[in-house]
């Protein structure tokens, strides 16, 4: 390893970390809110506690990615539009359906821009992260965009079957822990593609 590759995994492990605090911090402070109220609000009313909590830390996590990175990515900003908008008519109509409806719209909306990137000759996928592996061949790329976009067509239709059959709790922890572990589950399963194709000298990096 090179001199030089420490400082590069550091800084990288440091991203990844705040993106983690973006992405998942905001949900998780949803399903902890949700399961607190249970018995300490009146019933029906945990839902409109955990939707402000969860507006709130969005907006904080927002907030944390534009100071650390001087800018906001477009799909985190489309992503907080969402909630915004989903959440806002959750607490406006005094119905839930909105905001368990917005994990579809979201993942629906990041299908839709990869397969039909891929449709117009264009990865969006391969744009995110081409920076982190360079070497990846183009067929590589097209592969993890039509495996993502599936999948996230996939966490979708999950998320619809399980508030529509499901109960209210079920599903407010669900998406911490079912969605979060399927998706863990789904990067190592695309583990040895990527490292079929990684150079000899980025993997001992």
């Amino acid at each position: 390893m090179s001199e030089t590759a420490t400082p590069k995994a550091d800084a990288a492990a440091k991203r990844g970390a705040g993106q983690i605090f973006v992405d998942l911090g905001p949900v998780i402070i949803f399903m902890l809110t949700y399961n607190f109220a249970r018995g300490r609000v009146p019933e029906g009313e945990e839902i409109y506690l955990a939707t402000t909590v969860f507006l709130v830390a969005t907006a904080v996590a927002l907030a944390y990615a534009w100071f650390k990175q001087k800018r906001l990515p477009p799909m985190l900003i489309v992503t907080g539009v969402i909630v915004g908008v989903f959440g806002g008519l959750t607490l406006a109509l005094r119905d839930p359906v909105f905001i368990k409806m917005k994990p579809t719209i979201v993942n629906l909306l990041y299908a839709g821009l990869i397969l039909g990137g891929l449709a117009v000759k264009q990865n969006v996928w391969k744009m995110l992260f081409q920076s982190a592996f360079p070497a990846l061949p183009e067929k590589v790329w097209t592969k993890f965009a039509l495996r993502w976009g599936l999948f996230f067509i996939f966490l979708a239709g999950l998320n619809e079957f399980i508030w529509r059959t499901q109960s209210e709790a079920f599903w407010a922890n669900f998406k911490v822990f079912g969605v979060m572990p399927l998706t863990f589950l789904f990067m190592l399963a695309n583990m040895p593609l990527l490292m079929k194709h990684m150079p000899k000298d980025e993997e001992a990096s």
